[in-house]
């Protein structure tokens, strides 16, 4: 009971963050905060294999596969508002109120008074009792579980499977449709640059300079840029001056022109 005083609140105040939080990432973080505390629960009733399947499945695999998802995806991209069903919206609150009252209902039938029962399934240990209970009592339920399950995955790849509707471009049609790029729009023919070429530091958030000493805004990822953490090059001028002689526009470094006398 302490541990649940203990964990109630910080579990309500991290799910409370799931839905105010402005960035998905901070609320992927507030949601292994309610896993976590919910697998501590586990073992605080005695379902030690309830606590690992928390923490290996849906703490250590689906969040990571919704991180990994938002790493996809980018934080820079905006969530559609319009509604696809009419009063989907709506809908959802009742769900969801309903969903409320029904958890409520059986976490009370549960906590008020005495466990009943709790020793004698657990008599010879928890994770046997409940193998017991799963390949014996409610087989059908788990059988049918597991082939819902296979049939949700299934039909996931049908529906992201896309149909080629066109030839594959070979390598040289890519190379052709670069010089008519080039040719027609300007577009460079060669491969990006990547970050921190030509640069003082050489990481990922540090854009790579031109020939001109300007930085190449498409060295650096849309996502950095998004979250306004792109850093500068400090002091380029000065090592464009060192290495060549001259200035970013061409210009002896010295100051002097054509004449020697400062005059182009």
């Amino acid at each position: 009971m302490v541990a649940f005083w203990i964990l109630a609140p910080i579990m309500v105040a991290a799910a409370l963050g799931i839905l105010f939080a402005r960035k998905a990432v901070h609320a992927a973080l507030m949601l292994a905060i309610v896993m976590i505390g919910l697998a501590v629960l586990y073992v605080v009733q005695d379902a030690p294999f309830l606590f690992a399947v928390q923490i290996i499945v849906y703490t250590g695999a689906i969040l990571m596969l919704f991180l990994f998802v938002l790493m996809l995806v980018g934080v820079d991209a905006a969530d559609s508002v319009v509604e696809t069903i009419k009063g989907q919206r709506l809908m959802a609150v009742v769900v969801g109120l309903l969903f409320g009252v029904v958890l409520v209902l059986g976490v009370a039938q549960v906590s008020v008074g005495t466990v009943a029962g709790l020793g004698a399934a657990n008599q010879s240990g928890n994770v046997e009792g409940l193998a017991a209970l799963l390949f014996s009592r409610y087989i059908f339920a788990f059988e049918a579980t597991s082939a819902l399950l296979i049939t949700a995955a299934i039909g996931a790849m049908v529906l992201a499977h896309r149909e080629r509707l066109t030839p594959k471009v070979s390598q040289g049609d890519l190379a052709l449709q670069r010089m008519r790029d080039y040719a027609e729009h300007g577009k460079h023919i060669g491969p990006l640059p990547s970050p921190g070429v030509y640069a003082r530091h050489n990481a990922v958030d540090t854009p790579a300079l031109l020939p001109d000493g300007t930085a190449a805004e498409s060295s650096v990822s849309r996502t950095l840029a998004a979250r306004g953490t792109i850093r500068s090059a400090p002091g380029m001028a000065r090592d464009i001056q060192q290495l060549t002689g001259h200035d970013a526009a061409g210009n002896p470094a010295d100051g002097s022109g054509s004449d020697g006398k400062g005059r182009a």
